[in-house]
């Protein structure tokens, strides 16, 4: 029989901690639910909750937001993107438009949409026009981007792809050394496609216990459970909490729609840099509908801040859990969720709007987390 979230809080504060103990939650979805439940302040005040990087807006190249831009400002053609894209800031003067939201009023075709399916049925009512797909996001959003074009789609569509892994990330700060955390909570929506096998690199080559989890208290509450109870044990295993839709190998079609479409490759992180081995290009196979290879190029490296965060702007160390995000110097002090000037303000899943949206309004002036 299942646990109650109730029951799951009284066994976790049953455990002896002997001090602070540092839970990573990479899944901004799992953010979210943390942050709606009130997870934070039920939990004992030795255990510590650290979003993690997993907002693919938050960390969407600052360089293909602008060449998106470009692209429908400049270009005879329609460019459709999900909708939290609209409104991430690009670094450009203030006279131009500094996000697609913007170059929208500005009279570019710019249009938001919920699914793949939306950019074919957009490109099929026209044929004579050029449709461009802006997709960003991780595994779960790449994956039916896969599916639409394994399945075929009309000649007028192009994909401008900025699709990332989500564990290189995590990988890259255990191997910093100041990874800042003790245990890791692993999106459970991101290991029911590509498998929970991903993981485990993160008990195993680290030494850090590792859970799964999905989006209901009683399943995050099972997985912080879990790795603190491995803690106290002194054992590191990758648990499973969310067995309901999380399958040895991941979901076989996604993954072999993935393969047949994408590989993978190094890809920037905005504000962060290139990460080896964390993005995906599309194939040569798909090279027909790639945005990349069959329209102009509108990069400029010559911009002030090309690839960086906004000026003042502290959404890179918000997202790699350096800082939370009322300690960002911009955090209601100019940047809220109807100014943004960073995209963790912009995303549902980026930390500093789901703080807002939560209801911490004020920032706190205090130093960074501890990464030791």
């Amino acid at each position: 029989m299942s646990l109650s979230a109730r029951q799951w809080l009284d066994r976790i504060r049953a455990l002896p901690l002997d001090g602070p103990v540092r839970i990573m939650n990479v899944c901004g979805g799992h953010e979210r639910s943390i942050t709606s439940a009130g997870l934070r302040g039920a939990l004992p005040a030795a255990v510590e909750l650290i979003p993690g990087p997993g907002c693919p807006v938050c960390i969407c190249p600052e360089e293909d937001v602008f060449e998106a831009m470009q692209l429908a400002l400049n270009e005879e053609l329609t460019l459709v993107a999900f909708g939290d894209m609209l409104r991430v800031p690009v670094n450009v003067p203030r006279s131009e438009p500094r996000s697609l939201e913007q170059a929208k009023a500005a009279g570019a075709d710019i249009r938001p949409i919920a699914s793949p399916g939306e950019a074919v049925a957009i490109a099929r009512q026209d044929p004579e026009r050029p449709v461009v797909f802006f997709a960003a996001g991780f595994e779960t959003t790449t994956a039916p981007v896969a599916a639409m074009l394994r399945q075929g789609v009309p000649d007028n569509l192009f994909v401008l792809l900025s699709g990332r892994l989500t564990w290189p990330a995590v990988a890259m700060l255990l191997e910093s050394g100041a990874a800042g955390f003790d245990a890791l909570i692993a999106p459970g929506h991101v290991a029911t496609v590509m498998g929970p096998e991903e993981w485990q690199f993160v008990p195993e080559r680290h030494r850090i216990p590792a859970a799964i989890a999905g989006f209901t208290p009683e399943s995050l509450l099972a997985a912080m459970y879990s790795v603190l109870r491995q803690l106290q044990e002194r054992s590191c295993f990758l648990d499973n909490c969310y067995t309901q839709a999380v399958r040895a190998g991941g979901n076989p079609t996604a993954r072999r729609w993935l393969d047949a479409t994408m590989h993978v490759a190094d890809a920037k992180w905005r504000g962060i840099g290139i990460i080896p081995a964390s993005g995906y290009a599309l194939r040569d196979a798909c090279r027909a509908h790639d945005a990349r290879a069959q329209l102009p190029s509108y990069a400029d490296d010559s911009r002030k801040r090309v690839g960086e965060m906004p000026a003042g702007c502290d959404c890179a160390r918000v997202v790699l859990g350096q800082i939370y995000p009322d300690q960002c110097r911009l955090y209601g002090a100019g940047c809220n969720p109807r100014s943004p000037v960073g995209p963790c303000m912009v995303s549902d899943e980026g930390a500093c709007r789901i703080w807002w949206s939560g209801g911490v309004r004020q920032r706190r002036d205090v130093a960074e987390r501890s990464t030791g």
